[in-house]
């Protein structure tokens, strides 16, 4: 049985999944580890979607990009962050409805990656593996319909879970003198840090066997970032109720 931190340290996203199903009530239980994290002045804004129908998971790996495995996957959960049960505490103690402020947006937000987050070391402390899917994002709104998702809640990312069909290896994170800082934020490292780790990755992507790449960290990231701007999503948020003031 590996320890918490041999669990965290193993992670390693699981797209292929055998066919073996996962139960119920073990989900349930995964989901409770979920509730179980920290919560922002105990608020608790999240909900999550179990999507069972195929063809709903169809239409959402569609508009994910094609994700296959959001059909494939035994589960397919859709974190959302939610303040509908927030209002109704404003409002019910007389202190009014919420009016979209950027701070209720980030505690929602935040909550919702807490829960995903132990939902996912969870189910991996007991053999299970997942992939986070924010391809969701594509067109949040469609997924907001498929799943009847009211205002003040939007889907924040999916997740695949299942039996995997084998142990992925582990990507290198960056060394620890580049993520911990002491006293103040070190800028003057940053060039020479990203340049080393670029070579770490380039060697490590052409040693992943039938998965091999020509490719660093900043090329994958950059592209990642500047293809993925989702300019919609600020209009979709403020229609949701999201980031108003």
């Amino acid at each position: 049985m590996k320890t918490v931190m041999e669990t965290m340290l193993s992670h390693a996203s699981v797209r292929q999944f055998t066919e073996q199903s996962v139960s119920q009530e073990t989900l349930e239980s995964l989901i409770r580890c979920g509730q179980a994290a920290a919560s922002s002045s105990f608020i608790q804004a999240a909900s999550v979607i179990q999507v069972a129908q195929t063809k709903v998971r169809a239409k959402i790996a569609e508009l994910a990009g094609g994700q296959t495995w959001v059909v494939a996957a035994p589960v397919f959960l859709v974190f959302c962050a939610d303040l509908q049960r927030v209002n109704y505490a404003c409002v019910k103690n007389g202190l009014g409805a919420l009016e979209g402020h950027t701070e209720h947006f980030i505690t929602a937000t935040v909550d919702t990656a807490l829960v995903a987050q132990n939902v996912l070391l969870a189910a991996e402390s007991i053999g299970l593996g997942g992939v986070f899917i924010g391809g969701i994002r594509n067109n949040p709104q469609l997924v907001c319909d498929l799943l009847k998702l009211p205002e003040q809640v939007y889907p924040v990312f999916g997740m695949c879970l299942g039996w995997p069909v084998q142990t992925n290896a582990v990507k290198p994170r960056f060394p620890m003198h580049t993520i911990l800082h002491t006293d103040r934020y070190d800028l003057s490292q940053v060039t020479a840090q990203v340049e080393a780790y670029d070579q770490q990755m380039q060697a490590y992507y052409q040693t992943r066997g039938s998965q091999q790449r020509v490719s660093n960290w900043s090329a994958q990231t950059a592209g990642a970032v500047q293809k993925k701007q989702r300019p919609h999503l600020l209009k979709f948020l403020q229609n949701r109720g999201f980031l108003l003031r």
